[in-house]
């Protein structure tokens, strides 16, 4: 993560470090290590808080990473073309600027909400807080989170997710998850995308790819799908419904799930035990997203 080019900064934190904000004021010397782990630390918490609200809600939450142009947005559409049917979907969107995904995602006729970072390249557990403000999850069964494309930063910062899904895709090259080990530590999915571009990009071995991600220790599915085919989406599809499937059996018993993440050599992953459901820190008004046709 860029502890120098303010990226950690966000227009949904920013209010704890302006004016009288919770880490305005720090001690001398050590003003960017505490005003970063004082960040963080705000992070986690509203993160938590996010993760308990949509657990209440029956939610699963799905935080899709990758460089930019790697296909995370058609993946969604392929996606909900496939899953609409069946699941209730909807999408939150982070880009630096535009409604440019957002407007291809509710041209499926799915509720979608754009964030706009600004200057910040990627999400937070903040930024995604006030997108759940403006999505009625009473109505929701699957939720996805289209981060910022970026393979650094995205991979510290918490949304209250409970699964990291990575993309790789073939014409970026196969040595990604070498390049960039902290992202792919925290996968708990890795789809190497545009797969129907092998026969053309030879150079590209999938087999390779994933002996670089199983180097960094990880034991993630790696799975090579193509958002032209149904048929070549369906690794895909059935790890998104035992995902939905196991998280209704968490709920059930009144647990919770982490996904993978990795922060300064931290790795953590697993269960955790929730709040009474109707526990939450304040209450939520929900005003329901527009879908358009």
């Amino acid at each position: 993560m860029c502890n120098t080019c303010g990226c950690n900064i966000t227009p949904g934190n920013e209010h704890l470090v302006q004016g009288d904000g919770r880490h305005a004021q720090t001690t001398d010397g050590k003003a960017a290590v505490e005003v970063l782990q004082g960040l963080l630390s705000e992070n986690d918490h509203q993160a938590a808080h996010n993760r308990e609200h949509l657990d209440h809600h029956g939610v699963l939450a799905l935080n899709l990473m990758s460089s930019p142009g790697a296909g995370k947005t058609r993946l969604l559409e392929a996606t909900i073309e496939a899953l609409g049917p069946e699941l209730r979907i909807a999408v939150i969107e982070g880009d630096l600027e535009t409604e440019n995904d957002a407007e291809r995602i509710r041209a499926k006729g799915v509720p979608a909400i754009q964030i706009a970072t600004g200057s910040a390249c990627h999400l937070d557990a903040h930024l995604v807080h006030q997108a759940l403000h403006r999505l009625d999850l009473s109505q929701i069964d699957l939720l996805f989170i289209e981060n910022v494309g970026n393979l650094v930063c995205p991979a510290s910062f918490d949304l209250g997710q409970h699964r990291n899904v990575i993309l790789i895709s073939v014409p970026e090259g196969d040595d990604k998850p070498a390049k960039y080990p902290v992202m792919f530590r925290a996968a708990d999915l890795v789809l190497c995308s545009k797969s129907d571009l092998l026969p053309l990009m030879p150079e590209f071995d999938p087999e390779r790819a994933e002996r670089h991600l199983r180097a960094l220790a990880s034991t993630a599915p790696f799975e090579s799908i193509s958002a032209r085919s149904h048929a070549d989406l369906e690794p895909w599809l059935h790890w998104l419904r035992d995902e939905l499937q196991a998280q209704r059996a968490r709920l059930e018993l009144g647990r919770t799930i982490r996904p993978n993440h990795q922060r300064d050599g931290e790795h953590r992953s697993g269960l955790t035990g929730m709040a009474a459901p109707g526990h939450h820190h304040h209450h939520h008004h929900h005003e329901p997203a527009h879908t358009h046709g």
